[in-house]
């Protein structure tokens, strides 16, 4: 018997994986991370018993309350079983409170264990030559790290994976 787990990631481009360059395109971090999972469980069962799926529902350029609007239909309504949650790098890039992104984010987080399903949390990424996009941005991901802590759910911290060691 196989068993089916179910992953929605929802969030903005860094979910959709966008790449400015000369020729845009998309790079979602759901395929490599899909691999990953697949080579692990290849290498723990030799007949596979557990199939994973990992639904990438990303849109550019959104805000924490556009995701908000969408959460209901694209992460209930499909009733997978976990939900990556990353969101909030727009938001404080066109200055809005932090207060108001967190605030939008919790909903989410709660929406999710009201419904029987697993949250991830993600912290935003640091931006590299954007000296004063950083203080709100730690701002955020404290709250959002301290939430997941108190709530016991996992943080993945992208933050510290992207910033320059001095931050």
């Amino acid at each position: 018997m196989v068993r089916r787990i179910e992953f929605v990631a929802i969030g903005d481009s860094l979910t959709v994986g966008f790449i400015t360059s000369t020729f845009p395109m998309n790079y979602p971090y759901t395929e490599f991370l899909k691999e990953i999972v697949d080579k692990f469980l290849e290498q723990l069962e030799k007949n596979r018993v557990i199939d994973v799926t990992i639904r990438n529902m990303g849109v550019n350029g959104e805000l924490t309350s556009d995701i908000l609007l969408r959460f209901r239909r694209d992460v209930i309504g499909l009733k997978p079983n976990y939900v990556i949650i990353l969101g909030g790098t727009n938001d404080i890039g066109w200055g809005a409170p932090v207060e108001e992104v967190f605030a939008n984010l919790k909903i989410m987080f709660q929406m999710a264990m009201d419904n029987g399903i697993e949250p991830i949390g993600c912290t935003i990424p640091s931006v590299l030559g954007w000296d004063e996009g950083i203080p709100p941005r730690l701002e955020l991901n404290e709250l959002l790290k301290r939430f997941c802590r108190e709530k016991g759910v996992p943080c993945a911290d992208i933050f510290s994976g992207t910033c320059d060691p001095e931050t």
